[in-house]
């Protein structure tokens, strides 16, 4: 949609779990394992162990302003639980078998319930712990399905007593926090069972929603900006054909969730539907607030991101149903998760669920990053197709992107996008601004439903910062530590692009195999991307959040002022968008289809191939092609710019010393950057973005 704007890391060793967890092939039968209880002798309070990694990296002596009061509630904490390694095996085994059409496991999804007595704990051992806890005053909500989640609530002085751990408050940059001083302690004959909490603190996640930066873009003084609707992604990445007769594919019938800790006003989806032509269609909206344990959240900061994750989940494909699945936060626990988990726990579960946010892995710690690998796990066993935002602070995920100029803890993953059993969205912008081609893919005016774009558009990684190679080359510079430190580069000191980086703590998945892939043994995000720019090349993406309150405006389109309050930026969007292409897939497939990533990438490798054995058709998908680009790609491939941001000292910088800005490197010692976009698969765009229409209609 066209509109005038007049004025206005160290590094995280890799887990000992690694080595079960990310065995993807070890050929075992699909047999219950749980009837062998692993906890022998009895439990004795003189000889605790410590849990190792249930720590928050900002819970330091720096930051410490002393103990909480023992009555401080904590409810709703989760006690993780782990498998026997056989179970491991045997579930790696059944996921790879589960999406192999040769195998008699194909598509023969697990139930909640089937999990968890096949492949759960024993349920005297659930039962030994359970004891235990309740010995020491603290409530037991429940044990989820899997049998590896125990909601426990309490004080801070219950946990002390039973964890051997004080609950200390936190002023870190000015916000309070509550985290634990020290590692939990279990009796040593519970410690084969027990992992450690999903957490023990209140360092809460980031929502990945970007606002425009109104004082600056491309060039200088705003001028034309051109705003993605809903028709103008369909016509860019190519979904409209889909809608209509043969196909006649519209994702009716399907269900789409968007996790969430706030509500919405309902009326902003209508009004979001109705102005972009969406409501002429069968899709629906509700939100609802899965129990048990699950709190109204009512409306809140996090507002925003709900109401683009609904709106955008069901506008690629508008014939489908979304649920805003949102539960209220608790000291501990993300309310999301609690929805999560109560739907993963249903018979039947939703088929689709989509994740907007950001927690790096080294500061979910093991236990963290344990949880959501059980949690998307789940997900995948039974049919679940998950989507999660890889992230908006380029590799530097443990950097917080809203108040930070530069990286200073260095490369870091989305701890809730790096699970191999999600699908991890990237971020692009468009590249026509910095070719001068507006006019070529742009219309001057809007159609009824503000349609304006022609065509696909030209697409480079999304990268507002100085260390952004079209950028710096706008502004006649020939290096990014040149610009970075120059007086123009110093309105561009961020760290606002898009995420992709290595894990630190998953091994590289079976199905993560394709050109440009690096053999570094990790999985590696993001694995697809869409266009998720705010602004600074004058696109950005429309949605409808009109509440004053959170900062929104009137959904008035006709009103430049309006229309520019209600877009932004953010893989938040490309999550949802994912999510929403997704059920037009499993329309045309008839039924769920699990973890979608196993089949990007066999796709993929139709049109890349692998390091060993490339196809030579990338050329033809090249993004910069624009318009020319073959109608015939699954993907088109980003190849020019980078996700690379500033930084500042030695952790994975290189030129960060003294007054010097640097710029993330993955040498310190040279300036490897981290990350360039290149043919075939790149930490900057995954495999790039799709066409949809040819990746659903050739979807097996």
């Amino acid at each position: 949609m066209k509109q005038t704007y007049y004025r206005h890391g160290a590094l995280l060793p890799l887990f000992t779990y690694c080595a079960v967890l990310g065995s993807a092939q070890i050929a075992m039968a699909q047999v219950g394992l749980n009837s062998t209880p692993r906890l022998a002798g009895a439990i004795n309070e003189r000889n605790m162990v410590a849990l190792a990694g249930n720590m928050h990296p900002l819970a330091a002596a720096k930051f410490d302003t002393g103990s909480v009061p023992d009555s401080l509630r904590m409810d709703h904490m989760y006690l993780l639980l782990r498998r026997s390694p056989e179970q491991e095996q045997a579930l790696d085994k059944l996921l790879a078998d589960m999406q192999n059409r040769l195998s008699a496991n194909y598509h023969n999804w697990l139930t909640a319930d089937e999990l968890g007595k096949s492949y759960g704990p024993a349920q005297s051992d659930i039962d030994a712990v359970i004891s235990w806890l309740t010995l020491h005053g603290l409530q037991v909500n429940g044990v989820s399905k899997s049998g590896l989640v125990i909601d426990v609530s309490g004080t801070a002085g219950q946990v002390r007593e039973a964890f051997h751990t004080e609950i200390h408050s936190y002023n870190v940059r000015g916000q309070s926090h509550i985290a634990n001083a020290t590692n939990p302690q279990v009796p040593a004959a519970l410690a084969p069972l027990i992992v450690g909490f999903n957490s023990l603190n209140n360092f809460k996640p980031k929502p990945l929603v970007r606002k425009p930066n109104k004082a600056f873009s491309i060039p200088f003084g705003g001028g034309e900006r051109y705003l993605e609707s809903p028709a103008d992604f369909a016509r860019i990445y190519n979904s409209m054909p889909l809608y209509q007769p043969p196909f006649s594919i519209t994702g009716k019938g399907q269900t789409v969730v968007v996790l969430e800790d706030s509500d919405i006003n309902p009326a902003d989806v209508a009004t979001f539907r109705s102005v972009f032509g969406l409501s002429g269609y069968s899709g629906t909206f509700e939100q609802v607030h899965p129990g048990p344990g699950c709190l109204d959240p009512g409306i809140n900061g996090a507002e925003n991101e709900a109401a683009l994750d609904a709106e955008w989940a069901g506008a690629v494909a508008p014939g489908a149903t979304v649920l805003l699945a949102s539960c209220a936060d608790t000291v501990t626990t993300f309310g999301g998760f609690t929805a999560a988990q109560n739907l993963l726990d249903l018979p039947t579960p939703p088929p689709i669920m989509s994740l907007s946010l950001l927690n790096c892995e080294a500061n979910l710690g093991p236990s963290g990053n344990l949880y959501i690998y059980f949690l998307w796990q789940q997900a995948a066993l039974e049919g679940v197709s998950v989507f999660a935002a890889a992230g908006d602070g380029g590799p530097a995920s443990c950097d917080d992107f809203n108040l930070s100029p530069d990286a200073v803890v260095g490369i870091g993953a989305n701890g809730y996008a790096s699970t191999p059993f999600n699908v991890a969205t990237g971020g692009t912008d468009f590249l026509d601004t910095f070719e001068g081609e507006d006019s070529l893919y742009w219309s001057n005016s809007n159609g009824a439903t503000g349609k304006s774009a022609k065509s696909y558009v030209p697409e480079m990684p999304w990268n507002d910062s100085c260390a952004s190679l079209p950028i710096y080359e706008y502004f006649g510079y020939t290096d990014p530590l040149s610009f970075c430190n120059s007086t123009t580069g110093a309105n561009f000191l961020n760290i606002v692009a898009g995420s992709g980086a290595p894990s630190f703590v998953w091994a590289k998945p079976y199905w993560q195999n394709v050109l440009g892939i690096p053999a570094d043994g990790v999985r590696d995000l993001p694995d697809v991307s869409l266009f998720a720019a705010n602004g600074l090349w004058r696109h950005a993406v429309l949605y409808c959040m009109s509440d004053p309150n959170q900062g929104g405006v009137p959904c008035d389109y006709t009103n430049p002022i309006d229309t520019f309050g209600n877009s932004a930026g953010g893989t938040s969007f490309s999550a949802p968008q994912f999510a929403s292409i997704q059920a037009l897939i499993n329309q045309k497939a008839g039924g769920p289809q699990g973890n979608p990533a196993t089949i990007y990438y066999d796709l993929a490798r139709l049109q890349y191939g692998t390091p060993s054995a490339p196809t030579g058709l990338a050329h033809f998908c090249n993004a910069t092609l624009g318009r020319a680009i073959s109608p015939l790609c699954l993907f088109h491939d980003v190849t020019f710019g980078d996700n690379a941001v500033p930084c500042y000292g030695t952790n994975n910088c290189y030129g960060g010393i003294g007054i010097n800005i640097g710029v993330l490197s993955t040498s310190d010692s040279v300036l490897n950057i981290a990350y360039p976009a290149h043919t075939g698969w790149d930490f900057a765009t995954g495999l790039g973005s799709v066409n949809v229409t040819n990746i659903v209609l050739v979807w097996p």
